[in-house]
């Protein structure tokens, strides 16, 4: 931070190499395997699987006897689907375990079915790739809840009990309700009398989810998937961001919720009461199947004292990643949207995501909500551009007399230095003045570039040649992996780069040059550049915010310039000239500061020269 708090061209430098390593060194992730290939190989998987699914396999009474115990005359039966939905959720539970079997999200679709123009609600789980498990332990053995099959005793379009009954009246009874709207599922798992029939330790949950592919880019999408945990002490913990290697975690303490976060979606499950003990993880990235994202599993300890004393209440949560959305589910399940670093988490919290929600209510056109936001945003920071603007004049006019100095001193650099900063004192001009509004509007633009990959609201939203914003826009492809540029370009990232370099140069003709060994103008022009090759796989409404930022500040760069009156500037220079050496002289604690560097610097130089000296009178 110390860098770049100084100089801001630091920072731009820091930022755009982290992201092209990043971009370049990344795992790579595996080529995907031909269409009808994978196809072929999923169906193939998908009907051995349902084949063994609806073929049950019958034990006879001694058999159940032995492995279930009084859990036997549970063991064979028929599965029954019993469908809750609202306007937002069609869930499927099976009567086979009374777990969730299937759940679609009605208002939201697949990029496949997107792309083909199927109107279809996208499934989020169902049972080839879901997997739900409540282990119990009883006398007899571990015993499966999810084997044994349930009889549903009462059921509502939007509610709905299965229980399992056994001798004297006792039961587990699973109970599941979804509110008139939203993406919530409350659950509640209770054991009625089962003392004796099951062990006094706690429930096993285990939960196996092959996260299916949701978006068009798959590299992307293995980069977003993880699973978050958070821990009961407030702690939140995420495994797999950014990474598509397999990664493993025991969380050391107990949990009150965890999720699979995909990039614009999230599967979790919720405690309300006392929490989850022993959570471990395991995220495996599958090597050829492209239709699933990462195989995660999660297992979980439930309380046995929960569930038998009516304290068994969970939630589960199937939804967009969006925080009106997040916050209604539990403490601190809003970060399952990402919001980038901790330092300009709150500029996206507080401010971009409510001004994006507000003006949604406004705007069907999400082009147009981006144009909006960028003008409500440069019309905010005008006054810093102001400002900026009239330091950059005061520099062009100081240009001259900073010539005349080095004219003057020669090769010092030192002596230059000190030169300039007097005269900067002399006439009342900060050095810094100019780069500080340019630090300000930093963090704003490092915010957008972690908010608008992880934002939901353009998902499937068109604008211009865009189909969606949400992923890059690509009028032109061609078969072949370059490297760093991959197979495609972006037009809107083409328009940015444009953009880009007519800002800078405009600015360069405008800014006098800096002393110094680096032609720190020619290295402007870099920039631009190696953006360019960083976003052309970002999302298009990522680079349309850019190129539209470009445009605007360039609009109100020649306006503020219509407002400045460079001689009237150059009066008031010449006027604190001529007064500086009669006025009192006020302390600037950044101009001592630089006058100590470079005093401490000229005694260095001299008693290095002084040592050069004594070398070569001893060689003579």
């Amino acid at each position: 931070m110390e860098k770049f708090d100084k100089n801001y061209i630091i920072g731009f430098v820091l930022l755009f190499l982290m992201y092209g390593s990043y971009m370049y060194f990344y795992p790579a992730v595996p080529k995907e395997l031909p269409a009808t290939e994978t196809t072929q190989e999923v169906q193939n998987s998908n009907t051995t699987t349902n084949a063994a699914a609806s073929t049950p396999v019958v034990l006879d009474s001694a058999a159940a006897q032995a492995q279930y115990g009084s859990f036997a005359s549970a063991v064979n039966g028929e599965a029954k689907d019993v469908v809750l939905e609202n306007a937002e959720l069609k869930v499927t539970i099976s009567s086979k375990g009374g777990v969730v079997k299937e759940v679609a999200l009605k208002n939201h679709k697949t990029y496949d079915d997107f792309d083909k123009g199927i109107d279809a609600p996208m499934v989020i789980i169902d049972e080839s790739n879901s997997d739900i498990d409540l282990e119990i332990k009883t006398p007899s053995g571990i015993v499966n809840l999810s084997d044994l099959y349930f009889t549903v005793s009462s059921q509502s379009s939007n509610a709905a009990v299965l229980e399992l009954k056994l001798a004297d009246g006792k039961t587990v009874r699973h109970s599941y309700s979804l509110p008139e709207t939203g993406y919530v599922l409350d659950y509640d798992l209770a054991f009625d009398g089962t003392a004796g029939l099951i062990n006094n330790e706690a429930v096993n949950f285990k939960w196996e989810n092959k996260l299916k592919r949701l978006e068009n880019d798959l590299e992307e999408n293995r980069k977003a998937a993880q699973v978050n945990y958070y821990e009961t002490d407030g702690d939140f913990e995420d495994i797999g961001l950014n990474s598509t290697s397999d990664e493993a975690e025991q969380a050391e303490s107990p949990i009150s919720w965890f999720s699979f976060k995909q990039k614009y979606f999230t599967s979790g499950f919720v405690s309300k009461n006392e929490g989850l003990d022993n959570l471990s993880v395991s995220l495996l990235t599958p090597k050829n199947d492209t239709t699933i994202v990462k195989d995660a599993t999660v297992s979980a300890l439930i309380p046995i004292s929960a569930l038998t004393s009516g304290k068994g209440n969970f939630r589960y949560y199937f939804g967009p990643n969006t925080t009106k959305d997040l916050n209604t589910v539990a403490d601190g399940f809003s970060q399952n949207l990402y919001l980038g670093y901790d330092i300009i988490k709150p500029i996206n919290k507080y401010v971009f995501v409510p001004l994006f929600n507000w003006l949604e209510q406004f705007f069907t056109n999400y082009g147009f909500l981006i144009i909006v936001v960028v003008l409500i945003i440069k019309l905010t920071l005008t006054p810093l551009l102001y400002k900026s603007y009239t330091s950059s004049a005061k520099m062009k006019i100081l240009a001259p007399e900073i010539a005349e100095i080095k004219e003057k001193v020669g090769d010092d650099s030192v002596k230059v230095q000190q030169e300039t900063m007097k005269l900067y004192q002399q006439v009342g001009v900060s050095p810094l003045s100019g780069c500080i509004p340019m630090l300000l509007q930093m963090p704003i633009l490092m915010s957008v570039f972690f908010l608008f990959p992880n934002m939901e609201m353009f998902r499937q939203k068109g604008f211009l040649w865009a189909k969606d914003l949400s992923t890059y826009d690509a009028p032109l492809r061609w078969a072949t992996d370059l490297p760093i540029i991959g197979n495609h370009l972006s037009l809107f990232v083409v328009l940015m780069t444009i953009s880009s370099l007519a800002f800078t140069y405009y600015n360069n003709q405008i800014t006098p040059a800096q002393p110094g060994p680096v032609d720190m103008k020619k290295i402007s022009y870099i920039f631009p550049l190696v953006f360019f090759f960083v976003l052309n796989s970002f999302p298009a409404a990522l680079s349309f915010y850019y190129l539209v930022s470009n445009l605007v500040t360039i609009a109100q760069q020649l306006t503020v310039k219509r407002f400045i009156d460079e001689d009237k500037i150059k009066a008031v220079l010449e006027e604190n000239k001529k007064n500086y050496a009669t006025k009192p002289k006020k302390k600037n604690k950044f101009a001592n500061y630089m006058q100590k560097q470079l005093q401490a610097q000229e005694e260095a130089n001299k008693i290095k020269a002084q040592e050069l000296k004594k070398r070569k009178n001893k060689g003579k």
